[in-house]
């Protein structure tokens, strides 16, 4: 971000273009940034192969064959000296989360760093509202802020064994839905059985940055029902407008 409020172009090789809006994890940064991606798709120049979206900053991916790199910088220009109101409406997400056994493997462990009960933790945890700042490291793994300052411990200090598909986690002050097993520094607090990412569906990614998400505790027989439902093609997470 320059002095006078307007944002960073940087060149990142031969074919993309970054616009920075920021240096800070910070709501209304991460406004800009999707302000900005949904006035391209409204405004698609020839060329223009792909946007993705960051905490801060904007990666614009073009084919300099057909979009040149000033004629591009100029059009980010235009759109970004003016009203920065996001086009499209966030929509808030309902998650169902099991945080009963085996699924908060990790629950006890972080009742004892903070000093609270196992009750507490799953308190605080559905008690927040996440906003999705971006998706990173592997298909649908969306980075939740919003995590309450309590909850904040830091990561592991290694790796550890892959966790299921859907584990619900928290580390380094965010939170997160697993979309595939891997391996992980997080601490698992339970399980969802909502897919965020599912190949499978026409809308593999079903939520998107700038919507938020909020959990809500469910029983162990619950999620076997739940789970069952998503199996079989239905959306078990319920969408409600943000307003």
């Amino acid at each position: 971000m320059t002095e006078n409020g307007t944002p960073r172009l940087l060149d990142a090789g031969e074919a993309a273009l970054v616009v920075e809006f920021g240096t800070m994890v910070d709501p209304s940064i991460s406004d800009r940034v999707l302000a900005l991606d949904d006035a391209l798709a409204a405004n698609r120049p020839a060329g223009l192969t792909e946007t993705v979206p960051t905490y801060r900053s904007l990666m614009i991916h073009y084919d300099p064959l057909i979009l040149d790199r000033e004629t591009l910088a100029g059009h980010v220009r235009d759109l970004t000296g003016g009203d920065t109101a996001r086009a499209t409406t966030p929509a808030r997400w309902i998650l169902p989360c099991c945080y009963e056994a085996p699924h908060g493997e990790d629950l006890a462990a972080v009742a004892d760093l903070i000093g609270q009960t196992v009750d507490r933790v799953a308190a605080l945890h559905t008690g927040g509202t996440y906003r999705v700042y971006m998706y990173g490291f592997a298909p649908g793994f969306a980075y939740l802020g919003g995590l309450p300052e309590v909850l904040a411990v830091p990561r592991r200090p290694s790796p550890r064994p892959p966790h299921p598909t859907n584990a619900v986690m928290i580390g380094g002050g965010l939170a997160a839905v697993a979309t595939v097993p891997m391996p992980t520094g997080w601490y698992v607090l339970g399980a969802t059985p909502s897919k965020l990412y599912a190949p499978e569906r026409t809308e593999s990614f079903f939520v998107s940055p700038g919507d938020e998400i909020r959990f809500e505790a469910i029983d162990a027989a619950s999620f076997a029902s739940l789970a069952i439902r998503e199996a079989a093609g239905e959306r078990v997470a319920r969408r409600e407008e943000v307003h």
